[in-house]
């Protein structure tokens, strides 16, 4: 009989993708309370993000660039306009494209945004503004590889 035992042991702290794993799930629980308090769920503020950059834009692009697929942005999308946050049209070049705008309460709850981001920021990162910045730059740049890789 082969011993089958592994030559390494698996250890959960040592994996990479768990450590993004449980950093964003805990992310998610220190941004809670934020969100609340503009009554959105993280992926509805991260599309309100998108849509406060550059307002009027498709599902598609609006997809692209939360690396979502339209089937899980379209009910996000239907649950910020019945908010009054969005309003959702079809394109008149393009009647196979929705596209996606701010209202004028949308635009209204940047402001709101903009207030709660930096308090949320002090909590958790100790105000240090250049360790969030160098630290979002390598986890992108890790993500960028993996979806480079992916499509490649």
């Amino acid at each position: 009989m082969t011993d089958a035992t592994p030559s390494t042991n698996l250890v959960l702290d040592d994996f990479l993708c768990f450590a993004f794993h449980s950093t964003a799930q805990a992310i998610g629980r220190a941004n809670k309370p934020m969100l609340d308090k503009i009554g959105l769920t993280y992926p509805q503020y991260l599309a309100m993000v998108v849509l406060w950059a550059e307002d009027n834009q498709t599902v598609g692009r609006i997809g692209e660039k939360l690396l979502l697929e339209s089937n899980t942005l379209t009910p996000l999308l239907k649950r910020l306009e019945a908010a009054g946050y969005v309003r959702r049209s079809r394109d008149t070049a393009d009647e196979r494209q929705v596209r996606i705008s701010l209202t004028d309460q949308g635009r209204a709850l940047h402001d709101k945004a903009c207030a709660l981001h930096p308090e949320w920021i002090g909590q958790a990162f100790g105000g240090d503004k250049e360790a969030v910045r160098d630290l979002t730059k390598r986890v992108l740049a890790v993500r960028n590889r993996l979806v480079s890789a992916d499509q490649g």
